[in-house]
């Protein structure tokens, strides 16, 4: 079970940011239905930076001090080698494109996160949008489920200079605990109170806001409704209500996905099945300096493995991998030599990313890096090109205007470029 903090409530708000009417978004919404891949994304965040030359990009023939301890091997995609720590995923790389030449140059945690998640670059007088926060302004039609759900309290889900309305909406997953059955509902009433008490406080919190929205702001009034309308959801037994009740799902598949990040990957996927459109779970502890390959193969990638794999079998089985994006990624990469404590540095100049469904091409690796990893070699990209390529998917191209609260029109991205290799 998970629960919402109150105040997430109110990063979630009217249409008016993006400058467009509700009439016109649901126009968007059914063009893009009918012209775009891609529907949904669940972006998969790596905390701390993943050492993907370990995962993803393994380098048999490098010295030692390069190599690690991992060995590749095959997949179900001829000619794809990954981590042998990852063997279920190796079962599904033919679902799978993986990015070996993404490059870029913030090998530091707070920005090299604002970066990647935004695909812009830092600015001291202007903060971008996260690329959920974008889709939350751009194809938000759904009222009763968030469009933009971040996880495990990551806090890289940051609406910048869209404002707060699109901040991504908090939910705080208990995914570690084992005792699921006996953890209290967050959602109950309180005790005394029933659905229709809720429905005629409603009902009179809307004769009050009446005179609220003509004496006062109105913006801020619009914003306080659409958090009223998606709290009463909730409390009555929404939608957003029912994904998050995993006690829904049979001992079997909670099973496949495990806990911790799988309680996430589960979730996730029923928030999309509900409505949602962007979710975001992730996984901490990726900032390997000491004991690199000890905690990869006790923890990190045993874990990710049984998760990731888990969503995407479950996907493609249910017929929602074709419209939902699946994106793994962290801030940076890792060095390529290893250090005295058997650890690896921040490295942003290579590093690897895994996506799958959404219309990319499957079983198809893309660029390379040198034989040392430390440099791409071919098809160099950047985050911004990746990201730019993602929204692309979803109907909205790299050229798109977004309106700042100043009421400035800017591109969504400065530099990204679509990787057309890749889709």
């Amino acid at each position: 079970m998970s629960h919402i903090h109150r105040r997430d409530f109110l990063k979630l708000g009217a249409f008016s940011a993006t400058g467009l009417t509700t009439a016109a978004l649901l126009a968007h919404e059914s063009a893009t239905r009918r012209s775009t891949p891609a529907r949904n994304v669940i972006l998969v965040w790596l905390a701390g930076g993943p050492a993907t030359i370990d995962m993803w990009d393994l380098k048999r023939d490098a010295p030692s001090s390069i190599r690690g301890e991992f060995r590749p091997i095959s997949t179900a995609a001829k000619g794809i080698e990954i981590c042998e720590h990852l063997p279920k995923l190796a079962g599904l790389m033919q679902e799978c494109t993986l990015i070996r030449s993404v490059s870029h140059t913030i090998a530091e945690h707070g920005q090299g996160t604002e970066y990647v998640t935004t695909g812009n670059p830092i600015s001291p007088s202007l903060k971008y949008p996260s690329i959920g926060s974008v889709v939350a302004a751009r194809l938000d039609v759904n009222q009763e489920v968030p469009v933009y759900i971040e996880m495990d309290e990551l806090n890289i889900g940051q609406a910048g200079y869209l404002g707060s309305t699109y901040n991504a909406f908090q939910v705080n997953s208990v995914s570690n605990r084992r005792d699921q059955a006996t953890t209290p509902d967050p959602f109950l009433l309180q005790k005394g109170m029933t659905v229709q008490d809720l429905t005629r406080r409603k009902t009179l919190l809307q004769s009050l806001e009446t005179g609220f929205e003509r004496f006062g702001n109105q913006q801020r009034a619009r914003v306080m409704n659409r958090f009223q309308q998606q709290a009463m959801s909730i409390l009555a037994g929404g939608k957003t209500r029912q994904a998050l009740d995993l006690s829904e799902e049979d001992s079997q598949t909670q099973a496949r996905y495990g806990f911790g990040l799988g309680r996430s990957a589960l979730t996730a996927r029923r928030l999309i099945e509900r409505g949602a459109r962007f979710v975001t779970i992730g996984l901490r502890g990726w900032d390997t300096h000491s004991n690199n390959f000890t905690q990869l193969r006790e923890t990190l990638l045993p874990q990710l493995d049984r998760a990731l794999s888990a969503l995407i079998s479950d996907l493609k089985n249910r017929g929602l991998l074709q419209e939902t994006i699946v994106y793994c990624v962290g801030e940076f990469g890792r060095t390529p030599v290893i250090n005295s404590q058997g650890g690896r540095d921040h490295w942003a100049r290579a590093m690897s990313i895994l996506i799958t469904g959404g219309g990319f091409r499957r079983g198809f690796v893309y660029g390379s890096t040198e034989k040392t990893g430390s440099e791409p070699a071919s098809n160099a990209c950047s985050p911004a090109d990746v990201n730019a390529t993602i929204l692309n998917q979803l109907g909205i191209p790299p050229d798109t205007l977004l309106t700042t609260r100043s009421g400035r029109p800017l591109q969504v991205f400065r530099n990204g470029h679509i990787l057309t290799g890749i889709i």
